[in-house]
């Protein structure tokens, strides 16, 4: 019995030791960069729509670099992004940076300052459509606007609306 536990022992320890050997050089450097968080901090999709962030997202981890398109020579690129609920079309300096995006979506939901000041603003009209449009450009502020069709029985009318939900 003490020979068996010895010998299990003896074998544990040798396992150990293998699995201290640190080889300095087996994994390549790896370099993080953060080249777009000015754009999502910029339009701050947490209160927006499921398909507005997950194109944003899109948007801002697109690799312009590792593109088929990408050449050596040009300094700018455009591309188009599209969903069935919106698109956005962004463009990118040579280093994968954005340069200024176009946003549009339509009947996306609302976040609730924008719906819930419609409904104070407009009581007894319901939102039949709506249109998101985000204006993005380096170095500023996000331009954000709801477009909304309001009806009311048979009357209709058309309103515009900031990202607080303030009527333009």
């Amino acid at each position: 019995m003490k020979k068996l536990l010895l010998g299990l022992l003896a074998i544990g320890l040798t396992t150990q030791f293998y699995a201290q050997v640190i080889n300095e050089g087996m994994l390549p450097e790896v370099e993080v960069r953060a080249t777009n968080y000015k754009y999502l901090n910029s339009v701050d999709n947490s209160e927006a729509a499921v398909p507005v962030q997950l194109l944003e997202d899109m948007v801002a981890k697109f690799d312009i670099k590792s593109s088929e398109f990408y050449e050596d020579q040009s300094d700018f690129y455009r591309v188009y992004f599209y969903i069935p609920d919106g698109m956005i079309v962004a463009a990118y300096d040579r280093d994968g940076k954005i340069l200024y995006t176009i946003e549009k979506f339509k009947d996306i939901a609302l976040p609730y300052s924008v719906a819930s000041s419609i409904a104070e603003k407009f009581p007894k009209w319901t939102i039949a459509k709506d249109v998101y449009k985000v204006s993005y450009t380096a170095d500023q502020p996000a331009k954000k606007s709801y477009k909304i069709v309001l009806k009311n029985g048979k009357k209709t009318i058309r309103i515009k609306v900031d990202e607080e939900g303030e009527v333009l």
